[in-house]
């Protein structure tokens, strides 16, 4: 059996709801370095026999480890554990630094492991993704092939945000469109933009390594041989007017992007916006709909929402 750890240094106050999380969530097991064992450790009869400088010992908040099988493959559940995590300030637990970090923990041979349980997934009836290692050849002349290789950071296109993000694609796309791909992860929607008849489309995630993986994967597909991939802060600085903006991230994130996506959609375009959870529908709602964006539709898959949403034409 091998392993990813998952490692989250938070505060104090945070540890037990955070542990329990992880193990809903699928972990075998949880480790716990809490600064807080240090400082009541010293201030006991015994204190001063431990040498708190020195000691190879967390020195501030607490750091969670969650060890999870290669059965459960992370990157798909981790929008939801971060979400999850974001929310317990919200019920009087202060989460500290929240930083999260995810490795490969023990055998050499973990980065292949996982590809068993990946296959052709048909997302619709014209959009099929395969893992680039698998063997496959189209159902019918419509039918449209991505190749994607996810790589141990990202998943392959089949997590219910990413598979309403593609319908909702399908939906609006009729070709000819600028589309500007926020968070691209391992690309997969420019590729299906590009499927779908985008003629100009640019993918912008703030991870370096996403933008090399999302390049690999445009490789692979020579649909997608055109886009551009880069390194960006969501649409800051960007001035490309864009007939579609996606968004396929967390509903804080989406609330920082509203403004900029508004700026930059054309009066007429569309505004795609998924990885909504159920509590955060009806705020992410108000602030699109309060500059004035209008629902064109709802989408749902499991329990995440996305939504299409279309910038009024000038005078209406």
């Amino acid at each position: 059996m091998k392993w990813t750890e998952l490692k989250i240094t938070t505060a104090s106050e945070a540890v037990e709801a955070i542990s329990a999380l992880m193990v809903e969530m699928g972990a075998s097991g949880v480790a716990i370095e809490d600064a807080l064992d240090v400082q009541n450790y010293v201030e006991d009869a015994y204190g001063e026999l431990l040498d708190k400088e020195n000691l190879n010992h967390v020195k501030e908040g607490a750091i969670v480890k969650a060890y999870f099988p290669e059965t459960i493959f992370l990157p798909e559940i981790l929008p939801a554990i971060k979400e999850r995590i974001a929310k317990l300030p919200e019920y009087g637990l202060a989460i500290g630094e929240n930083k999260i970090e995810m490795s490969e923990v023990a055998e050499s041979d973990w980065a292949t492991a996982w590809k068993k349980y990946y296959h052709p997934v048909n997302i619709s009836r014209y959009l099929t993704i395969v893992p680039n290692w698998e063997e496959y050849e189209a159902k019918s002349a419509d039918e449209k092939i991505i190749k994607l290789d996810p790589g141990m950071a990202f998943g392959t296109g089949t997590h219910p945000t990413t598979m309403v993000s593609l319908h909702a694609l399908e939906i609006v796309l009729r070709g000819g469109e600028t589309v500007l791909d926020v968070g691209t992860g391992s690309g997969v929607l420019s590729i299906a933009s590009k499927h779908f008849g985008a003629k100009e489309v640019h993918a912008y995630d703030l991870d370096e390594v996403a933008v090399a993986a999302a390049q690999e994967n445009m490789d692979m597909n020579p649909v997608a041989a055109d886009v551009k991939v880069s390194a960006n802060d969501l649409l800051k600085g960007i001035d490309i007017q864009a007939d579609v903006i996606v968004a396929n991230i967390l509903a804080d994130i989406i609330l920082r992007l509203i403004p900029d996506a508004w700026n930059l959609v054309k009066p007429g375009g569309k505004f795609i916006v998924s990885g909504i959870i159920e509590d955060k529908k009806a705020e992410v709602l108000a602030a699109l709909t309060a500059i004035g964006f209008e629902v064109t539709e709802v989408l749902q898959q499991a329990d995440w929402f996305g939504i299409i949403l279309t910038k009024p034409l000038e005078g209406e």
